[in-house]
């Protein structure tokens, strides 16, 4: 789910550690409870989403890019998200509304989208997106506020000015554009497939082309996907999107990816298209390794 302007060394640390480690679909293990299929459906481009009118913002934040870019700060975060290596800090979640005044910097999210931003045990917020936030609001000196909302009421918020910015894995696209106002984009994405662990129906594919054949061949399937986000348009089809969609399949959304996994698990639908970050962590999370 969305993205804008170049990073390189940003994105190239990125892909680096992009990939977790769980298990192939050709390699079936009894033991676990879901796969996701290795192969790439989409790419997209991540970046922050703010009110088209607030120049200044984008000015300053792009700026606060390139700086922990050439400083080794934004690799220093990625690692920790993408290779578990470093101290994680987390950060309260406001439970209550707040004024948005000169000395706040609010920032809304949309949970789980690991590793971009989830909630800990400790029931503080954690992720890429929410590390850069917090090192943004210090660097300003502001008072760091997060708020948790729906994914699509990130951008109401953004566009009113109940909130300077959306940080949660937001692909941008020409149509988003033309109505909100976008950071340089900060991280490279894909969506991917995410099927039951005893699923065989792709086991012989390796190409893009060989999944979506083998997609439009299916009957009677559903597939879920996080509202208001690309897997919702790679699904159902979006013209601005340049998505197709799949007449031959049922979209269901839900509120989170994990929500549609967790039908998934029950046995409700036959497969979930998410971003492949979140996927790598579902995944490893549902199976436990």
């Amino acid at each position: 789910m969305k993205l804008k302007k170049f990073l390189a060394t940003a994105l190239a640390v990125v892909a680096t550690f992009a990939t977790f480690g769980f298990a192939s679909c050709k390699t079936p293990d009894d033991t676990l409870v879901v796969k996701a299929i290795e192969v790439k459906l989409t790419d997209e481009e991540y970046a922050f989403v703010t009110d088209k009118e607030n120049t200044q913002l984008i000015e300053d934040f792009n700026a606060f890019l390139a700086e922990i870019r050439n400083n080794g700060d934004f690799a220093k975060y990625v690692a920790k998200y993408f290779e578990g290596t470093g101290t994680k800090n987390g950060y309260d979640v406001t439970t209550t509304d707040v004024v948005n005044t000169a000395d706040k910097f609010v920032v809304v999210t949309n949970c789980p989208f690991e590793p971009f931003e989830y909630i800990g045990d400790d029931g503080k917020i954690y992720g890429l997106d929410i590390e850069i936030a917090a090192a943004y609001a210090q660097k300003k000196n502001l008072t760091l506020v997060i708020k948790n909302i729906g994914f699509d009421d990130i951008f109401t918020q953004v566009d009113a000015g109940y909130a300077d910015i959306g940080m949660a894995g937001i692909t941008v696209s020409p149509d988003r554009e033309d109505l909100y106002g976008f950071t340089s984009k900060y991280y490279t994405a894909s969506q991917k497939l995410i099927v039951s662990a005893d699923n065989t129906d792709f086991d012989n594919c390796t190409t893009l082309e060989e999944v979506e054949a083998k997609i439009a061949s299916l009957t009677g399937k559903k597939f879920g996907y996080q509202t208001g986000t690309t897997g919702s348009m790679y699904v159902n089809g979006d013209a601005d999107w340049g998505y197709d969609g799949f007449a031959n399949l049922e979209g269901k959304g839900y509120p989170t990816a994990q929500d549609a996994v967790n039908d998934l698990i029950n046995g409700n639908i036959y497969a979930v298209v998410v971003d492949e970050a979140p996927a790598n962590a579902i995944v490893k999370a549902v199976n436990g390794k």
